[in-house]
């Protein structure tokens, strides 16, 4: 992985962006206007999940946030849970880490962008593969830490990144355990291009069925999913050129380019 430096990270105070981590105002703007833009992301985002979940298969998102997966998801039997009290949560005060639930519950789990929040992740990996029925999915779309990545969430002062962190020691945590919106982008590349490690402490768990990489332009011009920024109105002609040039670009440089990445993992215990 190509670095600008090891470890950059700011606090909420510092953050440039828009509303924060506020999913109320987030959900008001995304069914009240008209942004094709971050509409377009998010089913880019969320539809491919699609091929791994059968029709009368149950299943969960874990760490919602605004609740938009259940809008590309048409899984019947698919609820949403969060560590919050939002009304649009199916399930509210769900730690991802120590869900509650009975063993063996789900067919699939879905963590959108939220592995990346998550103080403790061999914590949170042990807990869904408790839950997961026999061959279960953990299906997963998380940042990637590319360049452009670095330099954006420098700019805008937006979570930051953390290199120097060893993402399978139990002992200290890899975000702040008092606010569940800080994050550390850098935690989905340590956990899954350390292929050594990953077999080490998570291969009697689960196996990687799919990985991809994905998007740039359209993350960048989407005008931001729950914590907003500014834009360039687009309808679905130019931006479908836009991710056409996208998977140009995370095809030939992924370490430079790729702001997304698609994995399934698959319990085998």
């Amino acid at each position: 992985m190509l670095k600008i430096c090891k470890k950059i990270q700011f606090s909420s105070d510092e953050n440039k962006m828009n509303s924060i981590a506020n999913t109320k105002i987030a959900r008001d703007l995304y069914y009240s206007a008209k942004n094709e833009n971050v509409k377009f992301l998010l089913e880019k985002r969320f539809s491919w999940m699609n091929k791994f979940i059968n029709d009368n298969d149950k299943g969960i998102e874990v760490g919602s946030g605004a609740g938009f997966t259940k809008d590309f998801i048409k899984n019947k039997n698919f609820k949403l849970t969060d560590v919050g009290t939002d009304d649009h949560l199916d399930f509210k005060n769900i730690d991802a880490q120590d869900t509650g639930f009975n063993e063996d519950s789900f067919d699939y789990v879905i963590a959108s962008n939220m592995i990346h929040h998550i103080p403790y992740p061999m914590k949170f990996f042990r807990e869904i593969n408790r839950i997961l029925k026999k061959n279960g999915k953990l299906i997963i779309f998380e940042s990637h830490c590319s360049i452009i990545f670095q330099l954006a969430t420098t700019i805008m002062k937006h979570e930051g990144f953390d290199f120097t962190l060893n993402v399978w020691d139990e002992k200290n945590p890899k975000s702040d355990e008092n606010d569940a919106w800080h994050g550390n982008i850098a935690v989905p590349h340590l956990i899954f291009d350390d292929k050594e490690g990953f077999s080490k402490n998570l291969g009697n768990y689960f196996q990687i069925e799919y990985d991809k990489f994905s998007e740039c332009l359209i993350f960048l011009n989407s005008g931001g999913v729950t914590s907003k920024t500014k834009c360039i109105p687009m309808n679905k002609f130019f931006l479908n050129i836009l991710d056409l040039i996208d998977k140009v670009l995370v095809k030939l440089l992924p370490s430079v380019f790729c702001m997304g990445r698609k994995i399934v993992l698959k319990k085998i215990n």
